[in-house]
């Protein structure tokens, strides 16, 4: 059974279409990144984003 606090969770990822996505990459990158995204400042999370939709606008349909 979840608890208030894990459904809570679940509501507000599915309102705001929020998802979980897996790949798997070399350890070695994922840690310079990590690392370049704190002496950044930023979430890894953000400039993932920022990466994929500027990938995106580069390629249109």
């Amino acid at each position: 059974m979840s608890n208030s606090q894990t459904r809570a969770t679940k509501r507000y990822q599915e309102k705001n279409g929020l998802i979980s996505k897996s790949y798997k990459l070399k350890r070695e990158l994922t840690d310079q990144f990590k690392e370049a995204c704190e002496r950044a400042g930023v979430s890894q999370a953000e400039q993932i984003a920022k990466m994929m939709k500027q990938f995106i606008d580069e390629h249109p349909e």
